[in-house]
């Protein structure tokens, strides 16, 4: 869409037309002046949440390795999962990193031979191992796997060497093409042991 400066006396339309103000409904016009109103809080919030991000993760990575040093112990960044709390308990940081996984082409190996189970358990009693395995290898609306419950079949006790084989296969076809990381921050409840989630995203507040 065209972003050059507008005339004063005008508003530009959806296609892109300048049309005189005297054009344009009182409503219309009230309704563009708050929306943009919205988006520039919007905009200026998530700058601030963006640059208190990095403080964070930067505050966090010198204070670990300020933490090491007192052990003569040399670590950079903040890999894993750390928690921080204050002296006296009452709020907590955690930095949590999760693992972005997914799978090579082992996994069709790995279904082939799950299926060649299914087939002869089709006349058998194992009706609740066929519905397992239908639902880890259903997709999402993306075409995505679930990573959990696909995983999760290896935590079946089968003796069956075939579906020995499809698990081993399941655990090499494991490939983590990259990790994030997450910070939490927690006040606890009074004097108890419970502690909440202070939120830092819109849908929470």
């Amino acid at each position: 869409m065209d972003q050059s400066p507008v005339p004063a006396g005008y508003m530009r339309n959806a296609q892109g037309h300048l049309v005189p103000l005297e054009l344009v409904k009182p409503i219309d016009q009230e309704r563009d002046r708050l929306v943009r109103e919205l988006v520039a809080l919007a905009k200026d919030l998530n700058a601030r949440l963006v640059a208190g991000k990095s403080k964070m993760f930067g505050d966090v990575a010198a204070f670990v390795e300020l933490s090491a040093e007192q052990y003569g112990v040399k670590r950079g960044g903040t890999k894993g999962n750390i928690t921080l709390p204050t002296y006296d308990g009452a709020f907590k940081l955690q930095i949590a990193t999760a693992e972005n996984v997914t799978f090579d082409e082992r996994l069709q190996a790995a279904k082939t031979l799950i299926d060649e189970c299914i087939n002869e358990w089709a006349k058998g009693s194992r009706p609740e191992i066929m519905v397992l395995v239908q639902q880890a290898f259903q997709t999402d609306k993306e075409g995505n796997l679930n990573v959990g419950r696909i995983l999760g079949l290896r935590r079946l006790e089968i003796a069956d060497p075939r579906w020995q084989e499809a698990m081993k296969a399941i655990s090499e076809s494991v490939q983590v093409i990259g990790t994030k990381q997450y910070v939490r921050l927690y006040e606890r409840v009074g004097d108890s042991d419970r502690y909440v989630p202070i939120a830092l995203d819109m849908v929470a507040v």
